[in-house]
C-alpha cells in the first residue's frame, strides 16, 4: 500500500449535496430503523441522485471481507457467523424505503463453503415475495469461479447480475490482490451462458491504466458477452489504499462511452463520478 501524497480533484470531481423532499424522506426511515445501506455507509456521491429515482444498494453479509483489495474502504478479516434472519430484514428494509429497484451486494466470504451463495439466494426469494414490484440487480463477487455457486443466483433470477473486473489486466494483482482477471470474466460469461438475460460489469480508472489497456478491457468484456457496463475514477478511500494515478478528463469518459458503444455494449455509464449502481434502474430498459 502507498501513503503518496494525494494529487490534487481537479474541479469536475465535485460532489452535489444529496437533497429533495424523496432523499429528506428516505433519509428519516433509514436513520430511524437503522437500516444498513451501502449508500450511507460507502458515503457515495449519487446517492441523493438515485434515492431521488427510487433506487437504493444494500450490502449482505456482514461488513468484513476476506480479501485485501488495494482500491476497497471495505474491512478486511474474520467475518462475523452468517445472519440467517438477514434476508427478511433487507426485504422489509426495501419495503420500508418504497424501493422500486434494488440493487444488492455483498463482501467476499472466501470463508464459507458456498461463498454466501444461499444467503444471497434466499434474500432475492424474501425481496420477491415482500417486494413483487421491485426489480433486482445483483453485484456478486466471483465465488472463486464455483459454478454450483453461481447457479445458485442464476436460479434466482434477478433482472441483472453484475461482477465487477475493476481494472485492466495488468493492474488486477496490485488493485485485487485475491482476484484473478480471466477468472472474472470467466464468471461472467457463465452467468450469460447460462441463461442470465442480462450481465453488467465495472472498472474503475486513474491506478496508472493506459488507454490502450482500457480499450483492450472493454473487448475482453464484450467477448464475455457483457451486456453493461460502468466507467468511473478511482477515488482514494484512504491514505492506506492505493493512491490516484491520475484523474481522467471528462473528454476521455465521453470517449470510452462510445468506443463501448460502438463494440455493442447495451448500455455503457462512463463519468468520473459513475459507480456501480449509478443509473442502475436505467439499464434495465
Amino acid at each position: 500500500m502507498s501513503t503518496n501524497t494525494t494529487i490534487k480533484k481537479p474541479k469536475w470531481i465535485r460532489v452535489k449535496l444529496p437533497t429533495g423532499k424523496k432523499y429528506t424522506e428516505l433519509r428519516s426511515i433509514v436513520d430511524k430503523y437503522n437500516l444498513n445501506t451501502i449508500c450511507t455507509s460507502g458515503s457515495c456521491p449519487n446517492m441523493g441522485e438515485c434515492w431521488g429515482e427510487g433506487t437504493a444498494t444494500f450490502m449482505i453479509l456482514g461488513n468484513i471481507c476476506t480479501r485485501s483489495c488495494g482500491f476497497c474502504g471495505v474491512k478486511t478479516g474474520r467475518p462475523e457467523t452468517v445472519d440467517w434472519e438477514e434476508p427478511e430484514k433487507v426485504a422489509r428494509s426495501i419495503k420500508l424505503m418504497h424501493i422500486k429497484h434494488a440493487v444488492i451486494t455483498s463482501v467476499d466470504r472466501d470463508d464459507l463453503k458456498d461463498g454466501g451463495s444461499i444467503i444471497w439466494s434466499e434474500t432475492i426469494q424474501a425481496i420477491r415475495r415482500a417486494n413483487p414490484n421491485t426489480t433486482l440487480e445483483t453485484l456478486i463477487p466471483d465465488f472463486q469461479g464455483n459454478k454450483t455457486n453461481i447457479d445458485r443466483l442464476v436460479a434466482a433470477a434477478p433482472e441483472i447480475i453484475s461482477h465487477n473486473l475493476e481494472t485492466v489486466r495488468r493492474l488486477t494483482r496490485e488493485v485485487r490482490i485475491q482476484a484473478k482477471y480471466d477468472r472474472s470474466l470467466e464468471v461472467l460469461k457463465y452467468i450469460k451462458e447460462s441463461g442470465q438475460k442480462r450481465t453488467k460489469s465495472g472498472i474503475m480508472l486513474g491506478l496508472g491504466e493506459t488507454e490502450e489497456e482500457v480499450i483492450q478491457t472493454l473487448h475482453d468484456l464484450k467477448a464475455a458477452k457483457v451486456d453493461i457496463v460502468t466507467i468511473g475514477q478511482y477515488l482514494q478511500p484512504s491514505k492506506k489504499h492505493l493512491p490516484v494515478k491520475h484523474f481522467v478528463t471528462p473528454e476521455q469518459f465521453k470517449k470510452y462511452e462510445q468506443i463501448g458503444l460502438e463494440l455493442g455494449f447495451r448500455h455503457v455509464e462512463s463519468g468520473a463520478l459513475v459507480r456501480s449502481s449509478y443509473r442502475a434502474h436505467k439499464h434495465l430498459k
